[in-house]
């Protein structure tokens, strides 16, 4: 289970396990950068780039459930996504948050 919430409803944290977290730094390909300057010229929504945003976001989120799973949790809440532009074409993405272990309550 995972949630951008503090809490469970329904559950009740029983040991908080740390901070995990999902990493990828990502660049647009070339062919990514002339089809997606194409799209440009002609508005609306940038399919190359919105799946190249769902893919990386797809993959930290994976990430972060791989290293919450190594500490035994079950759970993982105050999920989050940052990015960040390294440089031109380069961004950072990840997605983190705590590691818990719940039960029913």
């Amino acid at each position: 289970m995972v949630t951008t919430a503090l809490e469970l409803p329904g559950y009740r944290v029983v040991r908080s396990l740390g901070v995990v977290r999902g990493l990828t730094v990502r660049s647009r390909s070339v062919v990514g950068n002339f089809i997606g300057g194409l799209h440009t010229l002609f508005g609306g929504n940038i399919t190359v780039y919105t799946t190249l945003c769902e893919q990386t976001r797809a993959e930290t989120y994976q990430l972060m459930l791989r290293q919450a799973r190594m500490l035994g949790a079950n759970a993982v809440i105050g999920m989050r996504y940052e990015a960040t532009e390294l440089m031109p074409g380069l961004a950072e993405v990840l997605c983190y948050g705590t590691a818990v272990l719940v039960e029913s309550g």
